[in-house]
Formats: C-alpha cells, structure tokens, sequence
C-alpha cells in the first residue's frame, strides 16, 4: 500500500514537471520527462510493484536469485576458460580445428582477401612497428 502511494506521488510529481517544462516552450524535454513520470504509475497499476514487493521480502525468491546468480558466473568461467585454452568458438578455435593446410592455396585459385590491417607485399608486423608507422605519418604531416 505504502509503495503504490509513493509511485502514485512521483508520478504525480513528474507530470507537474513536465507541465512546468511544456509552459517553459520545451516540448520535447517535456514529453520525456512526462514519458518518465508514467512509469512508476504503470508499474502500480499493472500489479508489478506487489510482485517486487513480495519477491524482495522473500527468503525463497533470494536463494533463487543466488542460484541464478551462480550459475551466470559458472557459465562465464568456463567461457574464460575456454577462451585462456584455444578451444572456444573465436578464431583461434576454428583455425586450430582446420589444421595447417587451411591457410594454403592451390595454384591458379582465387586468393582469400587480406585482413583490415594487412599490405600485399609486407609481412605482418611486430606490435611496436605500428608506431613507427604512425610517427611516419606524423612527420608527413608536420605534426
């Protein structure tokens, strides 16, 4: 009872607001802020802050909040886990499943695109070359 009085006020409260903020001439910020104002007296009326009010009371409805909880990190270690092995779904699993010979192609055939980051005729670079690249660039600019 004391929670639908508050949402009631608030939203009461907003609507005022949002009155104030139209007779000001900022229509769009007034709509907003009545779209707001609204929320808290949909929730009151479609019962959904009687169920919060029960769940957040009860001890049964916390355990099940701690087992989904759990299972949420469970879930994620072992994606980590994953991950740290090579094993995932990403591209370092897929390449190690399609073995050495997926990268080769056969003479005459169309060869794949390269990479975002990769030149026909340059190596892959070492992580500190990129700098160099881009004082490169720097200096062409007279930065």
């Amino acid at each position: 009872m004391l929670a639908e009085t508050i949402c009631t006020a608030v939203a009461a409260a907003g609507l005022g607001i949002a009155a104030v903020t139209a007779y000001r001439r900022r229509f769009r910020a007034a709509v907003r802020v009545a779209a707001y104002a609204l929320v808290p007296l949909g929730l009151v009326l479609t019962g959904t802050v009687r169920w919060l009010a029960g769940t957040a009371f009860s001890p049964a409805a916390w355990v099940g909040f701690g087992l989904l909880g759990a299972s949420w990190l469970l879930f994620a270690g072992t994606r980590v886990a994953e991950r740290r092995a090579g094993g995932g779904r990403g591209r370092r699993g897929t390449a190690a499943a399609d073995g050495p010979e997926a990268g080769a192609v056969a003479p005459g055939a169309a060869r794949p695109p390269l990479d975002a980051g990769a030149r026909p005729g340059k190596a892959t670079a070492a992580p500190g070359d990129d700098f160099d690249e881009i004082e490169a660039i720097l200096r062409k600019h007279g930065i």
